[in-house]
């Protein structure tokens, strides 16, 4: 580091430790710029962290923390490596992290959360880090994350898929286990180290979020979900009356010619051009079609096509997704550490601006089905189609609502017909899309004029670090990273589609949107 550097970074630390209480999170974005960018350390991060992590005495305990946050930003800079430069300085003070953790008494105190990330990228000092954070009874969550995080990938029996939101809310049994070596099998040690790295970097990511949110808020406090509709059931899809296809004929035409349909338990077929399509326990699967006299698709696979899928097609995996999965990314892509944004709003927002006129509305990408439940309340059951790409999400909502009919099909691709839904909800899963403004296109093109969307997804935060924390997870459909929105473009989006907004809100960092199809 030069003299003038020096000086700088300095001037920065000192303006730092001297801040008014309003003005400690820009002063540590200050810092934050001035030794690190976008998940990279900046040339001189390395010798500057020996002033960071002396300044880790001389600083208030509300600003201790911080500094905890950033020195593992450092840290991760070089992760998984841990022997470079930058996460060499870092481990220097290991001894005063340790000592700091053997005297913390709340584990979910701002300072505890902060020092646990810090404490997660060094697995070579595994044992005295379990160790010294013992005494603090870490809730299931907190304490499987650390463990995680400073675990080592076991070659020989890899146990990748099941990391985040934490290994605690997967517990599968011995079967599932067998099932994940399975897949696992089928992967090149590219992919299963590159996974194992992605689901290190999604469990830091949650720790890291939760440890920055909480330097300038206190404790997070979960949202409860009281609604009935969050209640599990037992995967036990039954088959489903033809009625309950019928009734949205005008919708369910064949996606090869659009000819109509004509349904039984276990088959549609199209009387225009003989096309068929598979119904089981009342998922009608639009995405291929039965070959000729056969009970199979015209894929030559029927396998995923990713081979990493398979991590999300567990029994039950819906209702993984809606106990465990789903709260933790509002909290983490929401910013809602305090639960600010509850459930009950979710459905309260559903109940008050989801119109229709008698058609059908569509839940898209309904998984399980906890909002198709709430979609059935506004408008009626008989009038709700839910949709989605994972027919196994599709039968945990067939054995929780069993008179709403499901149809296996593409949000970028959708297969109905021209303004052939009076409405569509489309509630938290633009961002899990790989294209969102070809999904946001296709509702356009299948909404009647007059007809209503209904919308939550995520925005970016304001805040460089959070963002990068919001990026930083890795999931199968987004093996290099989280993507967000900027709320100028989803704006655009829906424009584009011919849909004007008629009302929108933006608590933390939520999207809700309600627009409506313009006359073509």
């Amino acid at each position: 580091m030069t003299e003038t550097a020096e000086i700088t970074f300095n001037e920065l630390l000192g303006s730092y430790r001297d801040a008014a209480p309003d003005r400690i999170d820009g002063a540590f974005h200050d810092l934050v710029d001035a030794l690190w960018t976008d998940g990279a350390a900046r040339p001189t991060a390395a010798s500057a962290v020996p002033e960071l992590i002396g300044a880790l005495g001389s600083v208030d305990a509300d600003r201790r923390g911080y500094l905890l946050v950033l020195l593992g930003l450092l840290a991760e800079a070089e992760h998984p490596a841990t022997d470079g430069p930058v996460a060499t300085a870092v481990r220097e003070g290991i001894d005063g992290y340790l000592d700091a953790a053997r005297g913390a008494t709340e584990p979910d105190a701002p300072l505890t959360l902060a020092l646990l990330y810090l404490l997660a990228h060094f697995p070579t000092d595994r044992a005295r880090i379990l160790d010294a954070t013992r005494h603090l009874g870490l809730d299931a969550p907190d304490r499987t994350r650390l463990e995680r995080a400073l675990d080592t990938l076991d070659e020989a029996d890899p146990n990748i898929g099941r990391a985040w939101p934490s290994p605690a809310e997967w517990n599968i049994s011995e079967a599932e286990r067998e099932f994940d070596r399975r897949w696992i099998r089928a992967l090149t040690p590219t992919q299963i180290r590159t996974t194992w790295d992605g689901d290190t970097r999604s469990v830091l990511a949650t720790m890291g979020a939760k440890a920055l949110w909480a330097q300038g808020n206190g404790k997070p406090a979960a949202a409860v979900d009281p609604s009935p509709h969050n209640l599990v059931v037992d995967t036990n899809p039954r088959d489903l009356d033809p009625a309950a296809f019928e009734r949205h004929r005008e919708a369910l035409k064949c996606p090869a010619c659009r000819g109509s349909l004509t349904f039984d338990t276990t088959v549609a077929r199209c009387g225009q051009c003989d096309a068929a399509y598979g119904i089981t326990h009342g998922v009608l699967d639009l995405s291929q079609r039965l070959r000729p006299g056969a009970g199979k698709s015209d894929s030559s696979d029927d396998a995923e096509a990713d081979v990493l899928q398979n991590a999300a097609v567990l029994a039950g995996i819906g209702f993984h997704y809606e106990q465990g999965m789903r709260p933790n990314f509002l909290r983490i892509m929401g910013r809602n550490w305090s639960g600010e944004v509850t459930p009950t709003d979710e459905d309260e927002y559903i109940a008050a601006h989801l119109w229709h006129r008698g058609g059908t509305v569509l839940d898209l990408a309904a998984a399980a089905g906890r909002w198709t439940a709430v979609v059935c309340e506004a408008v009626g059951t008989e009038r709700v189609l839910a949709l989605d790409l994972n027919e196994a999400m599709l039968y945990d909502l067939r054995s929780r609502l069993t008179e709403v009919p499901a149809v296996r099909g593409d949000a970028l691709d959708l297969p109905f017909p021209d303004a052939s839904l009076d409405a569509v909800n489309f509630w938290n899963a633009l961002q899990a899309v790989p294209d969102a403004g070809r999904a946001i296109a296709e509702i356009g093109r299948c909404l009647r004029p007059g007809g209503t969307l209904t919308l939550m997804t995520f925005r970016w935060d304001d805040s460089p670090v959070y963002r990068y924390y919001q990026r930083s997870h890795h999931f199968p459909a987004r093996p290099d990273g989280f993507v967000l929105f900027e709320i100028a473009e989803i704006k655009q989006w829906l424009d584009d589609a011919g849909l004007t907004i008629i009302a929108e809100s933006y608590p933390g960092t939520f999207v809700f949107v309600t627009a409506e199809r313009r006359p073509s």
